[in-house]
């Protein structure tokens, strides 16, 4: 009878976490990024759908559902407590490979914007494994890194290398599609999440070093395409080709700029409604926030950024427990470096590598992804001190 007790209150109180733990401040910015990015994307659909023809709310429709979506997804990523999730990561790492391994299989994965990394769905819907195959990479190698034996505070280098294993296997598969924009994405967070773990530094400084002269060779052998190498070229040079490669830096720029301190106002955007940025309401929607909102709004958005990381970082720092740290760790690095890499890309201060901004851009892989990472950080506030 007492097991049985024990067993109840367990579930009692994980029950009562779920609803008492939340951190709020964390919450509320995120749900104001989310309802930012909604009208940012309906900003950039509305008009130019609406002179052609077409339904003007097809993204805001489709976008609103991605959300309810990743709500759910959020929600059922709470529901069970993450130190008990410990024991499905080889499942789940497992089935982002197999969703890697799919999309590269001809009649099964489609192509975008030159890389064969999406699934089509019913319904007109697509879903992209390398977004979800970060959630797989971050969890896995959380639980190689954080297991301890009773005379060791860090983990060994046999560790380190199973980890890195972990991380490596799904980075071949997307290196194959190809989309660097993730991979860029998931190195950083695998090279947070070692130095998180107690690793000695020569890890981290190792794995930077391989990571640029892996780029460097990459470019020299033809592993990278030729429309990205283009793409590095305009970032080195945004004038060499300001009709081709350049052009979308170049009106990414213009348009961001145009908006001034407190901008042309919603829906109000030359232009935006002109069209004049390629998906505008994916990788370059900060453009729409530039020209519309301004320097306020722009402000403004970092701000919820920062808030969020801040806030993730508390949740990382208070944790007693090293998986739940490490997790935490490799979420944070994910969504700190894609919102720099997607709002410097716009700016000309980075590459264009094609990344969404986290919680803002359109797309359901990525939103879904989004979500599963929030719900983690809030899964772990709930149980700190469980």
């Amino acid at each position: 009878m007492s097991l049985l007790s024990s067993r109840v209150s367990y579930r009692r109180a994980s029950r009562k976490s779920i609803f008492t733990g939340f951190d709020p401040i964390l919450t509320i910015s995120v749900g104001l990024l989310l309802l930012f990015g909604t009208v940012l994307v309906y900003a950039a659909t509305r008009d130019w759908y609406a002179a052609n023809g077409l339904d003007p709310q097809y993204y805001l429709k489709r976008h609103v559902i991605n959300i309810l979506i990743g709500v759910v997804l959020a929600w059922g990523t709470t529901v069970i407590d993450y130190r008990l999730l410990r024991a499905y990561t080889p499942i789940v790492w497992g089935i982002g490979v197999l969703g890697l391994i799919a999309v590269l299989i001809p009649g099964i994965g489609s192509t975008v914007n030159g890389a064969q990394a999406w699934i089509g769905l019913p319904g007109g819907f697509q879903i992209q494994p390398a977004e979800l195959a970060k959630i797989s990479i971050i969890v896995g190698m959380s639980m190689l890194l954080s297991e301890r034996s009773h005379d060791k505070d860090e983990p060994t280098h046999r560790d380190v290398i199973q980890a890195l294993l972990v991380a490596a296997i799904p980075v071949i598969f997307i290196l194959l599609q190809p989309d660097m924009g993730t991979v860029f994405i998931i190195s950083v967070a695998v090279v947070t999440i070692i130095g998180a773990s107690g690793a000695p530094l020569r890890w981290v400084v190792g794995l930077i070093i391989v990571a640029i002269l892996g780029s460097f060779t990459a470019v020299k052998v033809g592993v990278i395409n030729d429309y990205q190498v283009k793409r590095l070229q305009a970032f080195v040079d945004p004038n060499s080709d300001s009709q081709g490669s350049g052009y979308q830096l170049r009106q990414a720029r213009i348009t961001v700029g145009s908006g001034g301190f407190i901008g042309t106002g919603l829906f109000n955007g030359p232009q935006t409604n002109g069209r004049f940025v390629p998906e505008q309401q994916t990788d370059f929607i900060f453009t729409v926030a530039g020209e519309e909102t301004g320097f306020l709004g722009c402000g403004f958005l970092l701000i919820l950024y920062l808030t969020v990381l801040m806030r993730a970082f508390g949740i990382a720092r208070r944790s007693q427990d090293p998986y739940g740290r490490l997790v935490c760790t490799g979420v944070i690095a994910w969504f700190a470096f894609q919102a720099f890499e997607n709002i410097g890309m716009t700016l000309g201060l980075m590459p264009m590598t094609g990344v969404p901004l986290p919680f803002i851009s359109y797309g359901g892989s990525s939103m879904f992804a989004n979500m599963i990472g929030f719900g983690l950080l809030q899964n772990v506030h709930a149980r700190q001190r469980g």
